[in-house]
């Protein structure tokens, strides 16, 4: 017995063995039997269903945009910030589509608002801005928008109603909270607002002409790059010129829906790139001081009790430019009066609108109107696009010695008034002043009419295409094309010459062209103007922004200075005319610690068959080396040298006490 049991043993264990192997064969078996028939019903049975689901599911994108950058000034002064925020948004799909679902949601959204503060938004409202299509009793109002798209309920969330929503979020289907930005402008101090410009929703945006920018974002269907309708965009200024580097870049949002519209898988995000900072070249106390100037002189010069140089009732608007000579950076533009941007935000009421209509836009790059309300008023008085006056004679002068016309020793006996044509048209000096002995230096310093039209103006007429050779310098230096600063809406300016010769004749065109009545150009055409006088020759772009940075400031590049053309001339020529506005008598000076070249103008221009005095002046500083240059208009103010002096003072003073007329600033000018 003992010596069988191990060899039974081992048959029963060989038999269990070969049992369960079996069953582990017929179970495998098995198993592929139902795999294969189930892979059979799918393919055969049910293939063509799930191929009809496959094909109506869809990948939908939904773009999430930006927090727009910041705009400071060249010193740190916040002039345009954006606050982030947070949005209640909701989002229909086919699970929440029920209607009495629906408007129960609207009903506890209601709820969850008062219970956090707001009683103001109520279901009604509610139930209209998730666009489901019908209203809170159920009634059909209209088709519903894609279901997919998020419907914005509220902005700018509390931090509780921030906190309420992210706890219960499950017991709001469909309901998302989303980080937004709302602009807000300085309310303390307005800094060149026409500068900066303002911004409008893109559903305005793509539907205005001239702005083809915008149109082309409209057709986009890129979601990195498509604008959303109701966000913020720029609509004028740097908001618009920068409006890319500011914006920033979509954030996605992407899931699959079928084709009822209901969402379902995995939501994936991509978050949004913020806007770059933008850091002006404008200066805070230069530009405040610019704005300041042209308002409290205008109240001066419009008072009872002035002299007849210094009285000027009707004058409403100001404009003035600063430039660095040699980099063209714009450190004060201002365009008085000037408004509230924020005014826009949310859009405009009617009375709004026109409380800011004759001044939203920049003064000192297009032809904006007088200040005057009643539009009968408003004809009879000039608007900011004027006549250059006697701030040409500079360049007058340096074109008829580069042309051979005159030397700079050349005597011309000046006797207040002088004649041409056929019919003896008569031109006189200011006040009918006879000059007597007169070469180019002072010629310029007195302001000599007469010297510009026998030297210089009739002397070119007598030259075959003396009007095309008058026309390449203006353009050469800037007056009649556009600066190239890039803003919208500038203007080349009028170039009335051309229209005189046509109309009465080409003597007559370049006789008054030379001192200055043939032509209407901007306060920014005047200082780049200016400003190439003061650099011996080259035209500078004017900047407007020194440099960029991310959001999160790292630099992403600085703006340099750029020439768009260049003449040469002698540099007795040069020496000439520099001389002559050393020389020009003018308001405001006394004091100044360094030398200053100058040219008043008084441009007279008819309006409304009335003659009207409009004050211009132009000057750079130091006279030696200079470093800013300065054009100031006052539409109406009379004599330059009055109306406008004072106010180009006033903003070298600040320029002197900020950044230094010699490189060091100096906190006692002007005191």
């Amino acid at each position: 017995m003992n010596m069988e049991d191990p060899a039974k043993k081992e048959l029963i264990k060989r038999r269990h063995f070969s049992l369960r192997l079996n069953l582990l064969f017929f179970c495998t078996f098995l198993l592929f039997s139902i795999l294969i028939v189930r892979l059979a019903l799918l393919q055969f049975v049910e293939g063509k269903r799930y191929s009809e689901e496959e094909t109506n599911r869809t990948i939908t994108s939904h773009a999430i945009p930006p927090i727009r950058g910041n705009i400071f000034t060249r010193d740190n002064y916040p002039i345009a910030i954006s606050v982030s925020t947070q949005s209640l948004y909701y989002t229909v799909d086919s699970s929440n589509r029920n209607k009495d679902a629906v408007i129960e949601l609207a009903r506890q959204l209601e709820q969850a608002f008062a219970l956090n503060g707001d009683t103001t938004l109520k279901a009604e409202e509610i139930i209209k801005l998730m666009d489901v299509g019908y209203d809170l009793n159920k009634n059909k109002t209209k088709d519903a928008s894609f279901y997919s798209i998020p419907r914005k309920i509220k902005g700018d969330l509390s931090q509780e109603e921030v906190a309420f929503f992210s706890w219960h979020r499950d017991d709001f289907k469909g309901i998302d909270i989303q980080e937004e930005s709302i602009r807000q402008y300085n309310d303390k101090i307005r800094i060149a607002v026409q500068l900066t410009g303002y911004l409008k929703q893109f559903s305005g945006a793509r539907n205005t002409n001239g702005l083809k920018f915008y149109q082309e974002k409209a057709k986009s269907t890129d979601p990195t790059e498509k604008y959303l309708d109701n966000e913020y965009v720029g609509f004028d200024g740097i908001e618009y010129m920068y409006q890319e580097e500011l914006r920033g870049k979509n954030g996605v949002k992407t899931y699959p829906v079928n084709a009822e519209g209901k969402i379902v898988g995995p939501v994936k995000l991509t978050r949004p790139e913020k806007g770059q900072t933008l850091y002006l070249t404008i200066d805070k106390d230069v530009q405040l001081t610019a704005q300041e100037a042209i308002v409290s002189h205008i109240n001066y010069i419009k008072s009872p009790g002035r002299d007849r140089y210094t009285y000027a009732p009707y004058a409403t608007t100001g404009y003035a430019v600063a430039m660095e000579v040699d980099t063209g950076n714009v450190v004060a533009m201002a365009s008085m009066p000037d408004y509230d941007p924020s005014l826009w935000y949310g859009g405009l009421t009617d009375e709004e609108w026109n409380s800011i209509l004759l001044y939203y836009r920049n003064g000192t790059i297009s032809d904006v109107p007088a200040n005057w309300p009643n539009p009968k008023d408003r004809a009879k008085h000039p608007s900011s696009l004027v006549y250059l006056g006697s701030t040409i004679k500079p360049l007058t002068v340096l074109l008829g010695l580069q042309e051979k016309l005159i030397t700079a020793g050349e005597i011309y006996n000046d006797r207040g008034s002088t004649s041409f044509g056929k019919d003896k048209t008569t031109i006189s000096n200011s006040d009918g002043r006879a000059w007597g002995p007169l070469n180019a230096v002072t010629a310029i310093a007195r302001s000599s009419n007469t010297y510009m039209i026998d030297m210089i103006g009739l002397r070119l007429y007598s030259r075959p295409g003396g009007l095309d050779v008058w026309d390449s310098y203006m353009k050469q230096f800037g007056l009649g094309v556009l600066t190239g600063s890039g803003l919208l809406g500038e203007t080349a300016g009028v170039a009335e010459y051309k229209t005189e010769a046509q109309k009465a004749s080409m003597q007559s065109a370049l006789a008054r062209a030379a001192w200055g009545q043939m032509g209407k150009y901007t306060t920014l055409q005047l200082a780049q103007f200016t400003a190439m006088l003061a650099n011996r020759g080259k035209r500078m772009k004017p900047q407007f922004v020194d440099k960029f940075e991310t959001f999160d400031g790292q630099p992403v590049r600085k703006t340099e200075p750029e020439v768009l053309n260049e003449v040469q001339f002698p540099k007795e020529y040069w020496d000439t005319i520099q001389r002559g506005m050393e020389q020009v008598n003018k308001q405001g000076f006394d004091g100044f610690p360094h030398t200053v070249a100058t040219k008043t103008g008084t441009s007279t221009q008819s309006v409304a068959g009335k003659d009207v005095d409009n004050a211009v002046f132009i000057a750079y500083a130091p006279a030696e080396k200079p470093k800013l240059a300065i054009a100031v208009v006052v539409p109406e103010g009379g004599f330059g040298s009055y109306g406008a002096a004072p106010i180009a003072r006033k903003i070298f003073d600040a320029y002197d006490r900020s950044i230094g007329l010699t490189g060091t600033p100096n906190p006692n000018a002007g005191q």
